[in-house]
Formats: structure tokens, sequence, C-alpha cells
């Protein structure tokens, strides 16, 4: 049988490494190894995985100061050669989130990646307007260019080899890159939606933004999607201006075209809304009503985010020539 080895980079964890290993631990398909670097956690982390390693194959390397990459990487180098499993801290997952990412390898000897999905587990009604504002569900994935997320994925060392392994340059879409310099190398890939992690979503507009903010900058240092981030400046700055100008002094079938924009802009979020909703644990009018109502702003501090992170990942790529990862 082929090595299997779980993998993840966690730091200050304290609060939800249970979480993690708690789902390691029923896995119908055992793992041979499951490798864990902190990156210097300063609270318990470190103390509560010693104590899973009785019970469970686990390595714990310590390198303090290092980032997601760098801890995956590690990880990777410190496996036997076979399947690797990335996931991260603070998610969850059913029994079965091993075995579902691992069949089709043994279905299939071609394949050479997994990609297993993610789903938001919210714990607040504006968590549940998080999740449907940020995530798409299954139904909305087309496999063949979907971008795995290091929180539900497998492939083979060897893949993560002709890579180059995560790159230690970015400290967020590290993933993403990641992916893309995979997907040019291989042609055999697997989407396995039943293989999927849950983790909470942000349970504030200000962690939210911070998070996007990052991703943004993330981008910017490695140069990813700048059509889209061109379409969101045009839109705030030239199309969105002009139309309430046209609207306010010409005439209003200009307001119907932006309410008809705006429409198109929300109607994803809402209809995931009326899919969370259906499994939430506060499921009252006023949570309806929240919900309802933060979608709007969620989509809007989200994009304005983006729009000043990404200037400020563009500036530091300038400044630093990091290495050009199309290669």
């Amino acid at each position: 049988m082929t090595p299997v080895t779980v993998i993840a980079t966690v730091l200050n964890e304290g609060e939800s490494i249970h979480h993690l290993m708690q789902s390691l631990s029923v896995q119908t398909y055992r793992p041979d190894a499951i490798i864990i670097v902190d990156g210097g956690s300063r609270d318990q982390t470190v103390a509560i995985l010693q104590t899973y390693q009785a019970q469970l194959p686990l390595q714990v390397l310590i390198e303090p100061g290092c980032n997601i990459s760098r801890g995956r990487n590690l990880a990777i180098a410190a496996s036997q050669d076979g399947i690797i499993v990335a996931t991260d801290a603070g998610v969850r997952f059913g029994p079965d989130w091993l075995a579902h990412l691992i069949r089709p390898f043994q279905d299939d000897p071609r394949i050479e990646m997994v990609s297993g999905f993610f789903r938001a587990d919210p714990q607040t009604p504006f968590e549940v307007a998080m999740g449907a504002t940020v995530l798409p569900l299954a139904d909305e994935i087309n496999p063949t260019g979907f971008l795995p997320s290091s929180r539900s994925v497998a492939f083979l060392k060897s893949v993560w080899q002709a890579a180059g392994g995560y790159p230690e340059w970015l400290d967020y879409c590290e993933d993403l890159v990641f992916d893309l310099r995979v997907l040019n190398r291989i042609q055999h890939i697997r989407f396995a939606p039943q293989a999927v992690v849950l983790f909470r979503p942000r349970g504030s507009l200000r962690a939210f933004y911070k998070q996007y903010y990052l991703y943004a900058r993330g981008d910017g240092k490695a140069d990813l999607w700048r059509k889209r981030h061109l379409i969101r400046y045009l839109t705030y700055l030239i199309v969105l201006p002009a139309l309430l100008i046209l609207t306010l002094f010409v005439h209003p079938i200009f307001g119907v075209i932006l309410a008809f924009g705006a429409v198109i802009y929300l109607i994803g979020p809402y209809r995931r809304l009326a899919v969370l909703m259906r499994s939430a644990s506060d499921r009252s009018w006023r949570a309806w009503i929240t919900a309802i109502l933060m979608i709007p702003v969620i989509r809007l501090v989200g994009d304005l985010a983006k729009m000043i992170g990404y200037p400020v990942g563009i500036r530091w790529r300038l400044q630093h020539n990091p290495p050009n990862w199309r290669n």
C-alpha cells in the first residue's frame, strides 16, 4: 500500500486544535503518519498536540517563525514517498474524509492529485451571512477548473517535488500558486466533493476585512488575477459613480440598470443563504433579517479590502522582485 501522510502547519491554535485532532482520530482510513509543524506557538498548541501522540501516528516539528508554506514543505520533506494529504488547523471533518480523498488513488493508479472541498460551519447569523457571501456551494464548482484549497487536498509527493514545493516567499495565496504550478505539470486530477472540511467563517467585519486585505495583498505579491482586480477598480471607481450621476441628472432608466447590476451581484450569496439557513442553529426571523441585511455589507467590505490590499502587494513585488513562479 502507498504510504499516506497528513500534514498541516499550526500557530497558536490552542482553542481549535482539538477539532482537527479529534477529527483525525476517528478516520475510517487510518493514515500512516501525521506530521504537524508548529510555527512557534505561544499558547498550549504543542502541549495539546503531544497528548494525541499516544493514539495517533503523530510527529510534531517545531520551527519558530515559519510561515504556512515553510511549515508544509518541512512536513512533506519529512514524510515518506507516497500520498500527501494537506489540511489546516481550525477545521473539522467527518470520519470518511480521508477515505474519500484516498479512494481515487486506489481506483486509478494514474491519479496524481485529488481535490476535496470545504464548507462553512457557521455558529451565528452573521457567520451564516459570511459563509453565504464568500464560499461557493459544491454544485457551483466546475471540477475541471477548480483550484484545490490546502484545507482538503491530496497529491503524490513527487507532484510536490516537481512543482518546487509551496512558495515560501508568500504568506497568503500560497496554495493557489502551488495549485497553478502543479496543474501545469500533471494531467490526472480528480474532484472529490464528499471530502469536505468544515470551518467557521470570520465572525466580525473587522476580521473579515483583515482576511481579504491579506488575500488581495497576496494576489499582488504573486501577480494573480490582474483582470479581476482591474474589473473591480473600474466598477467602483468609474461605472458605479457614472450610473449614479446619470440616474440623478439624466434619466431614471440608469437607476434601473444600477439595480439590475446589484441583483446580479447579490443573487449568488442570497441563493447560498437559503441553503445554509436550512441547517443553521438559529432560523428565527431575526436571524434571517440579520443575514439578509449583512450580505451587501460583507460584499462591500470585502471589495474595499481587496482594492486596498492589492496595490500594497504590487508595491512589495516591485521592491522585492520575487521568483517567477510561472516558469
